[in-house]
């Protein structure tokens, strides 16, 4: 076994590479990520053909190229299709702010604060990590059920106001410790009480945290089906994922052109919010403990 070089990293090894072992090895990650992206490209693809050729011509290039997949799926599901999306923006949004706010709170108390049974809760906090939400679904149906919340947006944002998202707790608090308390000291001798601190010092250094959390809790909720078919149940209310499912009809036949083109379409958001706050979610994970 070679010995490791100390100071170069991984990514130098690589750049270090010439002749054929560079070209193999960049062939070979070309080749693993188209594999990854065929799913999409087949997607992609099948939005761009009739009905009666997608399963039948699995290929990628469609032998006729059918775009009125998009025009039949943006109005054929009863409502037009920016009905779907705009309510998956107003949750991902109202749960955003959620997050943001409440568990960056939560972790400042737990990473910063002292009181009792602090690391009892913070254990327990943790513990909630292995719970799987299906455990708690049919409590939390029956308390929002008697709130006469059902087939509203509030059980899908409301929650995110209570700190309710131990993994982004932990992430935060993992990131305030790595900030200097001196600060918090400096702070302190200028009269400034803890929310103070939390506000102007703790909060504008946490922006690689928030950032993550914003990107995940975006993608996660905007992904989510299995909450929103709980919680929504008439059509204008349904989000991008009900909104998909209204394509398939066991009776009637199920429009899978039109499905996959709004499909494709419903990408674009995850896709542009991952692409404008890329180098900031790296960040994030970097600093906060999370990186392996």
């Amino acid at each position: 076994m070679s010995a490791i070089t100390p100071g170069v990293s991984p990514l130098g090894k690589l750049r270090s590479l010439t002749g054929p072992r560079r070209i193999l090895l960049h062939t070979l990650l070309i080749g693993v990520a188209l594999l990854m992206l065929y799913p999409l490209l087949w997607m992609l693809s099948s939005s761009l053909k009739p009905d009666t050729e997608i399963f039948t011509h699995p290929g990628l290039v469609p032998e006729k190229v059918h775009a009125a997949n998009y025009a039949e799926g943006w109005s054929g599901s009863g409502n037009s299709f920016s009905l779907y999306i705009t309510n998956s923006l107003m949750v991902t949004t109202g749960a955003v702010i959620g997050n943001v706010i409440s568990c960056s709170l939560a972790a400042y108390a737990f990473a910063r604060l002292e009181f009792r049974g602090k690391k009892i809760l913070f254990g327990v906090m943790l513990g909630t990590l292995m719970l799987p939400m299906q455990a708690t679904l049919i409590p939390q149906y029956t308390i929002f059920y008697n709130l006469t919340w059902i087939n509203t947006f509030l059980p899908l944002i409301v929650p995110k106001f209570l700190a309710t998202d131990a993994f982004f707790i932990f992430l935060m608090v993992q990131f305030i410790r790595s900030i200097p308390r001196e600060l918090d000291q400096a702070a302190m001798m200028d009269g400034a009480n803890p929310f103070q601190i939390y506000w102007k010092i703790i909060l504008p250094l946490m922006k690689p945290a928030l950032v993550t959390t914003t990107i995940f809790t975006f993608i996660w909720t905007y992904d989510d089906f299995l909450s929103q078919l709980v919680y929504l149940q008439q059509n204008d209310r349904f989000t991008v994922p009900l909104g998909l499912t209204l394509f398939l009809d066991k009776t009637s036949g199920s429009s899978y052109g039109a499905m996959f083109a709004m499909s494709t379409l419903a990408l674009l958001p995850t896709l542009i919010c991952f692409l404008v706050f890329q180098k900031r979610l790296v960040e994030g994970m970097a600093t906060s403990g999370m990186k392996g």
